[in-house]
């Protein structure tokens, strides 16, 4: 048997069982039908945060953001820019912490944007400031691959 991912589905938050010599092929989520991986960072609730960090097999990396920073702004077209390179080996997500204040003080977010690696509902690692696309997955890529 080949080896298989659990990937929750950022729709409808399903947890789908994905072979892994599929995650390259566009998998659809096998209750809303929807992709699994849209090549962009999701928006998450708290709720969603919960189970997106939880249930995956794969890394989960969170964009904790706000609108008003101007800093965080800057950095979301290269946030989305690196899911397009990391994606479907690691999930990309943001979280407003104007919305999710909850979430963001659970996690001790004193600046934004920070970024946090999740893996198997745990804190990996933390990176605060904006960064460039590139930069997102230089460290990105240092993080997973001592995973």
């Amino acid at each position: 048997m080949s080896n298989v991912s659990h990937i929750v589905c950022p729709h409808c938050l399903a947890n789908n069982r994905v072979p892994s010599t599929r995650l390259e092929q566009s998998p659809n989520c096998g209750r809303c039908k929807k992709s699994l991986f849209n090549a962009q960072a999701i928006s998450l609730s708290a709720n969603g945060f919960e189970t997106m960090i939880s249930r995956n097999d794969t890394p989960v990396v969170i964009d904790f953001w706000a609108p008003w920073c101007g800093p965080c702004k800057s950095m979301a077209p290269a946030f989305d820019q690196a899911a397009k390179s990391l994606e479907p080996y690691l999930r990309l997500a943001k979280v407003n912490t104007d919305v999710e204040q909850a979430v963001a003080s659970r996690f001790n977010i004193k600046s934004l944007p920070t970024l946090v690696i999740f893996y198997q509902g745990k804190e990996i690692a933390r990176q605060s400031g904006a960064l460039d696309a590139a930069s997102i997955v230089r460290w990105v890529d240092g993080v997973s691959g001592k995973l």
